[in-house]
Parts: C-alpha cells; sequence; structure tokens
C-alpha cells in the first residue's frame, strides 16, 4: 500500500527523505547501498535537515517535554516532522498522536 501511495504522490512532487527517515528505512537492508538503490527506485530523494528544520523541532521537543510529554517520543520523531514541514508539503506516516497535537498543520499522507 506505501509503494503505491508514494509512487502516486512521485507524480505531484518530488519525495524527500531526510537523514532520521532514512536510517529508520535502511536498517532492512544489507547495505546503505541496497536501500538507496531502492530509494532511487521510489524516485526519492535525500534531503539534510536544514537548521530552520532542526531549530523547530528542538524548540517543539522542548515543549513537548515541558508540557509532560513522555520519554515515547524522541527528538528524531520530531526531526522527521520539522523536516516535513519546512522542506516538503507533507508527511508519509502513521497517524500519530503528537504529529496532531505538535505539527497541526502538517499534511499527512497515510495508508
Amino acid at each position: 500500500m506505501w509503494r503505491e501511495l508514494l509512487q502516486e504522490a512521485s507524480s505531484e512532487g518530488t519525495l524527500l527523505v531526510c537523514p532520521v527517515a532514512f536510517a529508520e528505512y535502511a536498517v532492512a537492508y544489507a547495505t546503505a547501498e541496497a536501500a538507496m538503490d531502492d530509494i532511487h527506485r521510489l524516485h526519492i530523494s535525500n534531503d539534510a535537515i536544514n537548521p530552520e528544520a532542526a531549530h523547530l523541532a528542538g524548540k517543539i521537543f522542548l515543549a513537548y517535554r515541558r508540557e509532560g510529554g513522555p520519554r515515547q517520543q524522541l527528538i528524531p520523531d520530531f526531526l522527521v516532522a520539522a523536516h516535513a514541514f519546512v522542506q516538503a508539503d507533507r508527511i508519509a506516516t502513521i497517524d500519530r498522536d503528537y504529529l496532531r497535537t505538535y505539527f497541526p498543520k502538517l499534511p499527512r499522507l497515510k495508508p
């Protein structure tokens, strides 16, 4: 299902993956090169997390922790969401409460 959704989304614009999301994805492959080959077949581009997105992730994560947010969500989750918010137009994800709460204006591509 995800592959079809991503293929459809790629017809609307460039698909991006940040380093954190790539690390989570690539663990399923024997080598980084094999993971990159699959990413390229899906027409997904690597995209570094820029300072604005990293700063936003840090600020939102700090608010999350100050509001009593459990350590269940870690800064990498916020980095991925902030990257999508600042550098893309949506995020491909399984719906998570912290996204709705801390990134309410970030559209989600979901199955």
